[in-house]
């Protein structure tokens, strides 16, 4: 199955977007379909920046300090007495960083003569952003001014690139939480976290292209869930396609079959639940199991496994973006994709 394509999250190594994303085209240009700038510098670890950036904002007062040194170190925010916290006031940046590195993007797929490659935009779902600036209650009371942004954001984009550009929806949150929760309540769960995730697409311009990136979180390299099985990321993303906006496209979910650090379970039992995936036509899963820390013949015996069970041919990907590893360690983890999406 040589067609197979081969999918990078978001942060790649490299100094600045040019070089980051010159790295990606050359290691595995023919098969991007889709690329992201590399969110390199400030970015690549992913809404800390944004986080941090918070501190000072007239409408919030920080209620602890944090330094990311683990998910117990970050921020936490609240909203000042006698404030209102709306979308208006807030900005995500991912309109300023589209406009610096679109032609960039640009110019390299020309260089490349890759007509078919689409610009990516990695957009972090909006209830995770209420989680991780206001702590356990911002999923339940503070997501609104979150979504009201990034619909804006995904919006201008839209209005400036059109069909030349795909919207990746990154929700690690909703997966922790099914990780966490008694399987009794995943079905309920699942819905309702769902329903947060497909608001974002509803609220984008008819024919926007998306795909979902369902995450285990990866500060610093680590996980924050831990699955004991493919159960809950295949209830997730059930859930998702069903409660899918009609009009806007939904090209992937991408699903974390590694953790951080922690390569793929050799465990063939771990996937049993791939066999109930239920994405609509069109719809490719890609298999986040490229990892550089396991052998290259038990990573194409798990790769054969999920083809099996999902009973079709997967995409290629890294369970993450590629920004917390060392720069040795991303590009062996960039050609265990290569190798992987060319096994027959």
């Amino acid at each position: 199955m040589g067609d197979r394509a081969v999918h990078y999250v978001g942060s790649l190594p490299g100094e600045d977007a040019g070089s980051a994303m010159s790295g990606a085209l050359a290691t595995s240009g023919p098969k991007l379909r889709t690329l992201a700038d590399g969110e390199t510098g400030e970015r690549n670890r992913w809404i800390v920046n944004f986080v941090d950036s918070l501190d000072g904002h007239p409408d919030l007062e920080m209620l602890a300090k944090g330094t990311w040194s683990s998910y117990k170190d970050i921020p936490k925010y609240r909203i000042r007495k006698g404030r209102a916290l709306t979308g208006d006031a807030l900005n995500l940046t991912y309109v300023d960083e589209f406009r610096r590195s679109y032609p960039v993007f640009k110019k390299l797929r020309e260089e490349h003569r890759h007509e078919g490659l689409r610009y990516q935009v990695g957009v972090p779902g909006p209830l995770d952003l209420a989680m991780f600036v206001f702590g356990p209650i911002g999923p339940f009371k503070h997501v609104e001014p979150f979504h009201d942004a990034t619909v804006r954001e995904i919006r201008q984009i839209h209005a400036e690139a059109g069909d030349d550009v795909l919207f990746q929806i990154e929700v690690p949150v909703e997966l922790v939480f099914m990780t966490k929760a008694p399987k009794l309540v995943h079905g309920l769960l699942s819905r309702w976290l769902a329903k947060k995730v497909v608001a974002v697409a509803a609220g984008a311009p008819e024919g926007t292209s998306f795909g979902v990136h369902l995450c285990l979180g990866d500060l610093n390299n680590k996980a924050l869930g831990k699955m004991k099985s493919a159960a809950p990321l295949v209830t997730l993303s059930n859930a998702i396609a069903a409660a899918w906006p009609a009009g806007r496209k939904l090209e992937y979910v991408h699903a974390p079959l590694a953790m951080g650090d922690l390569p793929p379970s050799p465990d063939e039992s771990y996937y049993r639940a791939l066999s109930k995936l239920a994405l609509p036509p069109g719809c490719r899963f890609i298999a986040g199991l490229a990892h550089e820390n396991q052998d290259l013949d038990t990573q194409r015996r798990l790769l054969a496994l999920v083809e099996r069970l999902v009973n079709d041919s997967v995409d290629i990907a890294c369970a993450c973006g590629l920004g917390r590893r060392t720069a040795d360690q991303a590009a062996k983890a960039m050609a265990r994709c290569n190798e992987l999406a060319q096994t027959g």
